[in-house]
């Protein structure tokens, strides 16, 4: 069966910050999504027991102006992914699961490219590139992200350092001040020692970045540039895991855009390391 919620990225993605009330709204549209079309303000209201204010207040939080324009959102975004997306079951062939996987990846690439924002890419593209010192944050499958990160900003000539110990991320960001950025990559954002690193970096004066997959968790309010994104949970393969692919994507979307930004310093650094790797080849 075609889970629902995966239909509406824009209601997942904020739902993590969301009050009771206006859970309630978000759970009647992802358990009603054929009433959508048609549905009321006053209908809303009742059948989330919530009220009109409330549900006028849940729209704008999610950046519409009223219910309307919030229904033709989440109408489009419905058109364009209910017919997408397939769990994996227990008897599928490999032929199955590696559609289903490669589709749930392609699915979250394109809810990815809904919420992204361009002007916060560009934000964040700024402050990297201005960067005196660049520290990137991450535990678990978000630190493999963080590593890739690392990688990717070395090519600029850029100082870079990946932490995934938290003691280490601590000690990184007491040492941060003004001119410097934090990127910090957390899929719920709300991995306890990760914000208070970042909490450390922000009284210090350091530009926070965050990567995450839900806009409004608590990393995102601390951060001054949010880049959003998240992947399709589907069968033995939870949403966490798949936004690391995700994550990665939007890394691509950085360094694209700084590449663009230095190309002298791009392309001179990309044929130093090209003649240094050479010499390591038979």
């Amino acid at each position: 069966m075609t889970d629902t919620t995966q239909q509406f990225p824009m209601l997942r993605s904020a739902y993590g910050g969301m009050t009771k009330a206006e859970k309630r709204i978000a759970d009647y549209l992802f358990a009603h999504p054929d009433e959508l079309v048609d549905i009321t303000i006053a209908e809303l209201a009742q059948k989330a027991q919530s009220s009109e204010i409330t549900v006028s207040r849940f729209c704008k939080k999610l950046g519409f102006s009223g219910l309307q324009s919030l229904k033709i959102a989440l109408a489009g975004a419905r058109n364009e992914t209910a017919n997408h997306f397939l769990d994996i079951q227990p008897g599928d062939g490999y032929d199955d699961i590696t559609a289903k996987v490669f589709q749930s990846i392609i699915d979250g690439l394109t809810d990815t490219r809904r919420l992204l924002d361009p002007a916060a890419c560009d934000a964040a593209v700024q402050a990297l590139a201005g960067a005196h010192r660049i520290a990137v944050y991450g535990f678990g499958n978000s630190a493999t992200v963080c590593r890739d990160i690392e990688t990717r900003l070395l090519r600029f000539g850029l100082v870079v350092q990946a932490y995934s110990d938290g003691h280490q991320q601590i000690t990184s960001a007491a040492l941060l001040g003004p001119g410097d950025v934090v990127l910090a990559v957390s899929h719920t954002g709300a991995t306890r020692d990760l914000l208070a690193s970042v909490a450390m970096a922000k009284r210090n004066g350091a530009t926070i970045i965050a990567l995450t997959s839900h806009a409004a968790s608590e990393l995102a309010r601390a951060a001054d540039i949010v880049l959003v994104g998240m992947g399709r949970e589907v069968r033995y393969c939870s949403e966490a895991a798949a936004s690391r692919l995700i994550h990665m994507a939007i890394v691509d979307v950085l360094y694209t855009g700084l590449a663009l930004r230095l190309p002298e310093r791009y392309q001179t650094n990309l044929e130093r390391m090209r003649a240094a790797i050479a010499e390591k080849r038979l």
